[in-house]
This record gives structure tokens, C-alpha cells and sequence, in this order.
């Protein structure tokens, strides 16, 4: 299982290691890796992966550089954080706390 303080512990931008598809998302959704970064350090694992592969992954929410919520979902070698997507969570979906998906 991850845990928060230990993501706090590798997060700043030399330690996060970010996929192509994360690249991608990222540039499509103009977030930029201090929003990775300010989300780490403001944020709580709102789930748990734990059967994913190589490694387990959560579903962080926190806030980006201008304060705004982002989700973003990473994983850990340990060493390195592992960017897998990043993205601004969308008020229709998720209930007022961005916590809770809405049930559609």
C-alpha cells in the first residue's frame, strides 16, 4: 500500500519520473510539473491500487500552484515517483469534495 509521506518524502521534480502517456496529458491539459509537485505536497491518497503492475498505484487529490484541485495518479520504485496521468477532476463526475465519484 502507498503512503502519503512517503511520496512527500521523493516529491520534487528530479525524482518524478513521467510516462509518455502522462507527457501527453499533460501538455493536453496544460499542467505543468510544479502542479505534480504543489498536488504531493497538498494532498491525500483518496484510493489504492494495490494489484497494479509493476508497481501499486493511488489517486492523489490535492491543489496545483494557483490552488486549484488536480487529481493525479502515480506510483513508486522507492527511488522515483512514477507520473501516470494528471488531471483537473471535473465538478459533473465527482461530488463537491472531489473525493467521491458521482454515481451516474
Amino acid at each position: 500500500m502507498l503512503n502519503i509521506e512517503t511520496l512527500k518524502s521523493l516529491n520534487n521534480i528530479n525524482n518524478i519520473a513521467i510516462t509518455e502517456h502522462a507527457r501527453i496529458r499533460l501538455i493536453e491539459r496544460e499542467i505543468v510539473i510544479n502542479d505534480v509537485v504543489s498536488c504531493i505536497t497538498s494532498g491525500e491518497i483518496i484510493k489504492q491500487y494495490e494489484d497494479d503492475k509493476p508497481f501499486p498505484i493511488c489517486l492523489i487529490l490535492g491543489t496545483s500552484t494557483y490552488s486549484t484541485p488536480i487529481h493525479i495518479v502515480v506510483s513508486t520504485d522507492g527511488e522515483y515517483i512514477h507520473l501516470i496521468t494528471a488531471y483537473y477532476p471535473d465538478a459533473d463526475k465527482w461530488e463537491f469534495d472531489f473525493k467521491t465519484r458521482k454515481e451516474l
